[in-house]
């Protein structure tokens, strides 16, 4: 044996040797340390894993490196900008890692669940509540300010619950579109934002900075309160529109038991004109974050309902996540290294957190697919019944456009 080299590491060598004799990059050694497990979503560049480590369970984003050619700042930038975040309600980051075709950013994984889904589970949540949980997403947003970085995706899906313990943490998480500022009134120019989540000078692409942060929290606050959203319209333009009248509707119906200092905290981020919007240390000092303005009011049954209604929603996107993963499948480089499910539809299913992973479990084979879920086959069934609504308004205004022809014929013909 060569001097100096012990017997406890020979594997790593040997392994880290094969890696490269494979091509691999030197980091991809790391990849050994987790065990993946289900998919927890899916984007334009990759998807997401759960998986196992040996300090407990974690996330791992895996970004195909063909879909960022030319645009790798966009990976590192992420990269760089998790690392510096430490808070207790923004998303903590664990470790990064290389292959030959793809990144992997591994980050703690939040297991208590989406913030809407976690309130419907408990007996009652008041006005005092709801003012203490948007506290917590200030707090968050504010560390990020006072540190020139802007989220730029501000929705309640990205509001998770760390653990589902009833004292756990809500924290901030996919910092994938965030951006760190160079100055503090530097102007963002590309799109960010959800709809119906993303301010108005960002839709008009006016330029943006900190305060669209400050409107999403203020469009999450509306919906948390009432269990609807203070925008409705399903159109951009529209959208657009009623977004820039500054007239936020509060209906007697719903909100005649809120407080009228949560109505003003609102009002003063959901401000069109974005100068005039409360900054996140202006909106922290507003009194209805202390609670002792707040109601005991009980939202559950409103919460509720807008859940409910989401349900169909939801089911549309697990087939919209069923069908990203199949694409960024067809993309991967090296299917011999493949970190992306078999059975799209099963991955999608499991996402949900309903259906325990088969990957690594010790399931037979053939275990991990799945029938299609009540969900996927009613969002399913949503969207053929549409597009064939949309097939027929389309075949009865082309029957009008004929017979409008038809008729200016004849009568050109008889003149």
């Amino acid at each position: 044996m060569a001097p100096g080299i012990s017997l406890t590491r020979i594997p790593g060598l040997v392994s880290n040797m094969l890696n490269r004799l494979g091509g691999q990059p030197e980091s991809y050694e790391k990849k050994a340390n987790y065990r993946f497990g289900r998919t927890l979503g899916a984007g334009t560049y990759g998807i997401v894993r759960e998986a196992d480590s040996a300090d407990g369970k974690v996330a791992i984003k895996i970004i195909l490196k063909k879909n960022v050619k030319g645009n790798e700042q966009m990976v590192y930038d992420e990269l760089e900008l998790l690392q510096r975040l430490q808070h207790p309600h923004i998303i903590r980051f664990v470790d990064w890692f290389e292959s030959r075709d793809k990144y992997y950013i591994v980050t703690e994984l939040a297991t208590g669940g989406e913030l809407f889904d976690r309130i419907c589970e408990q007996g009652k949540f008041t006005e005092k509540d709801a003012s203490q949980t948007i506290r917590q997403v200030l707090t968050a947003v504010d560390y990020l300010h006072q540190n020139n970085v802007v989220h730029r995706d501000l929705k309640p899906e990205n509001l998770l619950y760390l653990t589902k313990e009833p004292d756990s943490n809500l924290i901030l998480a996919d910092f994938g579109i965030a951006k760190m500022l160079e100055r503090k009134d530097e102007v963002l120019t590309t799109m960010a934002g959800s709809f119906g989540y993303a301010a108005p000078e960002v839709m008009l692409k006016r330029g943006h900075g900190k305060p669209v942060d400050m409107w999403s929290l203020g469009v999450i606050t509306y919906t948390l309160l009432c269990g609807y959203s203070p925008f409705r319209s399903e159109t951009l333009q529209d959208l657009i529109e009623e977004c820039t009248t500054d007239k936020v509707v509060f209906h007697e119906r719903y909100w005649k038991d809120v407080s009228s200092d949560a109505k003003d905290f609102i009002l003063s981020l959901l401000q069109s004109n974005a100068d005039k919007r409360a900054s996140s240390e202006e909106a922290l000092r507003h009194p209805w974050l202390t609670g002792d303005t707040a109601t005991d009011h009980n939202l559950l049954p409103e919460i509720r309902s807008y859940m409910a209604r989401a349900k169909l929603r939801r089911g549309v996107e697990l087939v919209k996540l069923a069908n990203r993963i199949e694409s960024l499948k067809a993309q991967e480089e090296d299917p011999e290294n493949s970190d992306f499910p078999v059975d799209a539809i099963a991955a999608a299913d499991q996402s949900r957190g309903n259906v325990p992973s088969a990957s690594g479990s010790g399931a037979e084979p053939g275990k991990e697919k799945r029938t299609l879920s009540k969900t996927i086959k009613g969002a399913i069934f949503k969207e053929v019944v549409l597009a064939k609504v949309r097939e027929m308004r389309q075949q009865e205004e082309t029957k009008k456009v004929a017979e409008q022809v038809e008729k200016e014929a004849k009568e050109k013909g008889s003149s």
